[in-house]
């Protein structure tokens, strides 16, 4: 049994790696970290133009009908370059949400925009709190005359000021005569979790952008005070939202996983050749036993680590019984593998690797960034123990 990559997926992974070496160096990274509001706009369009904003979209609605495995190979190459930009919204969490609970009608009308660019999507989810069950979901809708009213404060939205459209998860209350008597989440408010279309320029939408560690990414703080949305803005039906979201917690665990792991492979990358052109006593510093031993630690970590992430993407579509435990394994693995890693090149890299000047600390900063994305590895730790039983 052949437990590699398919001819294609190969060449989509060659593809994206020769793309993103030419098309976002260095230069265009610090470029859009040093600039609050730049946004890469033209690289996206020619990301659009290839279809990677498209590999999740069926190709009956313009997509590309990819795997959650080949979007796992498109973001390892997009942690390898340090991608800026809303890839992770645009290409996975939004049309994901689209197709899995959009009615036929919205995904015809939303999907093919999505995969050409027209229209940017993100997804907002977290609250203040930052949960990760529905008992999380505070944000109140209220069925008004056409449509309904939303009102709360979302956290951690990604790229929410690039965005044409926020997919806003909120609680829609039920009729007292029908909810439950008892609950198993007493903090919970008594509703369903719903999904809605939001136009960011909608009366009562605010957006403010959070300073986080990461400047490669944008988060931002979404405030919503009584947004009227039209009833064709609720996506999918009523009650419906959670089922996935469960979902877009796991495929954006991967997908971090995954530019987790190309991130990985560029700081060691970076480290040996900095190992064999930096000179101290007369020879290169990655003659010294000390240098050896991290380098080899380093690779001895990387390359067992892959195939957690593979086999994470291949279950997520093909075994969804057991996706929730392989996407588990990868996220506080590869969490804790970038972190080591970039902190093992931080040291061989000395004094230069803690300056702004050098671009190591993109890849440093991305990987405390991707450890505390769709859950820390203590989250995903405890996920598997209840998993399994323990």
């Amino acid at each position: 049994m052949d437990f590699g990559l398919s001819d294609g997926q190969r060449l989509l992974q060659h593809s994206a790696r020769d793309f993103f070496a030419t098309e976002c160096p260095p230069a265009l990274v610090r470029d859009a970290t040093n600039d609050p509001h730049a946004f890469p706009r033209v690289l996206y369009q020619k990301l659009a133009r290839l279809g990677w904003l498209a590999v999740l979209i069926p190709e009956e609605f313009g997509g590309t009908g990819g795997s959650m495995l080949d979007a796992a190979l498109l973001f390892e190459e997009a942690g390898r370059a340090a991608l800026p930009g809303p890839l992770l919204a645009a290409s996975l969490l939004a049309p994901l949400a689209v197709r899995q609970a959009g009615t036929r009608s919205q995904k015809a009308s939303w999907l093919p925009r999505l995969a050409t660019g027209e229209s940017l999507a993100t997804v907002a989810v977290l609250e203040e709190h930052e949960r990760y069950d529905d008992a999380g979901i505070r944000t109140r809708a209220r069925r008004v005359e056409g449509g309904y009213e939303l009102s709360g404060i979302k956290m951690f939205v990604p790229d929410a000021d690039v965005a044409n459209t926020i997919i806003v998860a909120a609680n829609l209350p039920v009729a007292a005569a029908v909810a439950p008597r008892k609950s198993s989440r007493r903090s919970a408010p008594a509703g369903r979790v719903s999904l809605f279309l939001v136009d960011r320029n909608t009366p009562g939408v605010s957006i403010r952008r959070l300073d986080m560690i990461d400047r490669t990414r944008r988060m931002y703080e979404v405030r919503l005070r009584r947004a009227t949305v039209p009833t064709r803005s609720r996506l999918g039906a009523e009650g419906a939202g959670w089922p996935v979201i469960e979902r877009l917690f796991d495929a954006g665990a991967i997908a971090l996983a995954a530019d987790s792991l190309g991130g990985a492979e560029r700081a060691l990358e970076m480290s040996i050749a900095y190992a064999r052109e930096r000179e101290q006593f007369g020879r290169p510093i990655g003659s010294f036993q000390a240098i050896k031993h991290m380098a080899a630690e380093m690779v001895s970590e990387i390359e067992p680590a892959r195939s957690l992430v593979w086999y994470a993407a291949y279950a997520f579509d093909a075994q969804p019984s057991r996706a929730a435990r392989a996407v588990s394994l990868a996220k506080a693995r590869l969490n804790d593998v970038y972190s080591r890693t970039t902190n093992r090149a931080v040291q061989i890299h000395g004094g230069i690797g803690f300056t702004w000047e050098h671009d190591l600390h993109w890849w440093f900063k991305r990987a405390t960034w991707n450890a505390a994305a769709f859950g820390d590895p203590t989250y995903h730790r405890e996920r598997l123990a209840t998993l399994d039983e323990f």
